[in-house]
């Protein structure tokens, strides 16, 4: 119990922490595109791509035309639509293509990562910077001195610090579209699926 307890604090740390690195007018960029297209798409592998799909349910909710890539029902991706990819380490092959062949059809590439020099961060044309441990420090080769000396980022294991904090982050996205689209949550409601 005690180690549970210990990786919900690691969590909730990394989340606070990664607060501070949030620049307003970059936030701001990254929202007005997302605003300004005709469609937007969403991608990201593994855990990643969960996260993707939970913010494409919300940016339907708000009336937004989304679609997650892969899905049967996605259509082409043209000029005036743009692509969110979601890559801690900014260099998953799927996640660079697909961001590549956006930005070579005339789409924007927003990109949402720990490395905004990442081959991700090059492509992209606006960005969400969210701190995260990712899959690369794992075989950092100061991995035992930090457990040593207590620093135990194993309570986060691979990309869990970077997914959850992307995951809040989205969320609040969210909550700031729905002001600047005049959007209340029974605007929200009124879109939810009652299929289920």
């Amino acid at each position: 119990m005690e180690i549970m307890k210990d990786s919900i604090s690691a969590i909730l740390e990394n989340i606070e922490n990664a607060v501070e690195y949030l620049d307003e007018k970059t936030v701001d960029e990254f929202e007005n595109v997302i605003i300004g297209s005709k469609n937007v798409f969403v991608t990201g592998a593994g855990r990643s791509g969960l996260a993707a799909k939970a913010f494409a349910m919300r940016l339907m909710h708000l009336g937004i035309s989304a679609y997650v890539v892969g899905e049967t029902i996605s259509p082409a991706i043209y000029e005036d639509d743009c692509i969110i990819a979601i890559s801690g380490s900014g260099e998953t092959n799927t996640i660079v293509s697909a961001a590549n062949i956006a930005k070579s059809r005339g789409a924007k590439v927003l990109a949402v990562t720990s490395y905004p020099e990442s081959s991700l961060g090059q492509l992209a044309d606006g960005y969400l910077f969210v701190k995260g441990r990712t899959k690369q420090e794992v075989d950092d080769e100061n991995y035992m001195k930090r457990q040593i000396h207590g620093n135990y980022t194993s309570l986060t294991p691979l990309g869990t610090a970077f997914e959850l904090t992307t995951l809040v982050f989205l969320d609040a996205v969210v909550s700031e579209l729905m002001e600047k689209m005049q959007q209340t949550e029974s605007d929200l409601k009124a879109r939810h699926t009652v299929l289920e």
